[in-house]
């Protein structure tokens, strides 16, 4: 399945049903008056957070979508059927702005959550509304009033607990094969991930969403490379795993180039809670580790973790500590009542 986590659709609510004029014409009734019924409410148009969904895919090939209308009103005072809603379902953690895409309209985050985006018109009223005592032969029914339209933008930031980052081949896809069931192409050149990947990760009991972002290098959040185009993706993390490739020359500016494109792209992302991770440790001498991890501690007081991803190393401890900035997810069908 093709990942596409923006899509930009139209939509538009059904139009209300008119109003009928009409007045009864029955054998032995003398005076029969006015009997037009009311039209029906147009459908509105509904989206839905799904949990089995997690790509906008389907929005490439359909951009359209339209309610259906309101019945118009009939005569012997029989109000036209309601407009059937359109409902339109989108993976957990649909974000739905209007058509600048900076006015976010609501954020779908929770399963199940529902939100109408384009109300459906009313119907009109029917020429039996609008008699009176002094009015008892009114001829005026209205029509239907016009169901919302407007073009929206769908953008999917993944749902996870924990987030990859790092440069190019520094081992997240391996990483993410190594603690999940995830299996994302891996491969020896920059930019194997071309979009996100999920796992789960089981510890102490636990399960864990992980979520592995493509590369950045320097410039991304100019556009070189992938850009900062995933990033997004990181922000409803509770942590981020750094993951560095120990065997580069300069492990310390390695994080502080990736740091600078974070705070490039979002302050608030660069504020994170964050876990340094030095991978592939097993091709690398004692005294180069300690070297690394002196220079850690001396220049930013940070504490890396030496890992291999690949031959499975310091991966438990990793991950305890990564999920420790958790939160413990209640379990709602074991909740007393």
């Amino acid at each position: 399945m093709k990942f596409l986590d923006q899509a930009k659709i139209y939509i538009k609510a059904g139009d209300g049903g008119n109003g009928a004029c009409s007045f009864r014409h029955e054998k032995f009734l003398e005076f029969g008056g006015p009997d037009g019924g009311n039209g029906g409410k147009g459908g509105d148009v509904v989206f839905v957070a799904m949990p089995n969904l997690n790509t906008l895919i389907d929005f490439r090939y359909q951009q359209h979508f339209k309610a259906r209308h309101g019945q118009p009103g009939a005569g012997r005072n029989c109000t036209g059927a309601n407009g059937e809603d359109l409902i339109i379902k989108v993976p957990i953690g649909t974000e739905i702005t209007d058509e600048t895409g900076e006015n976010v309209i609501v954020d779908l985050t929770k399963e199940g959550q529902t939100f109408v985006v384009a109300k459906g018109g009313l119907g009109g009223r029917g020429n039996d509304s609008y008699k009176s005592s002094t009015n008892q032969a009114p001829r005026r029914a209205d029509p239907g009033e016009p169901g919302e339209e407007l073009w929206v933008w769908l953008k999917l930031k993944l749902i996870a607990d924990i987030g990859l980052i790092g440069m190019p081949n520094a081992g997240k896809s391996t990483l993410l094969t190594a603690l999940t069931k995830a299996r994302p192409k891996i491969a020896n050149y920059p930019f194997t991930t071309l979009h996100p990947h999920l796992g789960v990760a089981m510890v102490d009991g636990r399960e864990i969403l992980m979520a592995d972002i493509p590369g950045l290098i320097e410039g991304a959040s100019e556009g070189i490379g992938l850009g900062t185009k995933f990033l997004k993706h990181t922000e409803r993390c509770s942590i981020l795993i750094h993951l560095i490739d120990g065997t580069e020359p300069n492990p310390l500016q390695t994080y502080k180039t990736i740091r600078k494109e974070l705070d490039k792209y979002a302050h608030t992302l660069s504020e994170k809670s964050e876990i340094v991770a030095i991978n592939k440790c097993d091709c690398i001498d004692e005294e180069t580790l300690k070297n690394i991890e002196k220079e850690f501690n001396k220049k930013l007081k940070i504490k890396p973790y030496f890992i291999s991803a690949i031959a499975g190393k310091g991966l438990t401890e990793l991950l305890r500590a990564a999920a420790k900035f958790v939160p413990i997810k209640e379990d709602v069908g074991n909740k007393e009542e």
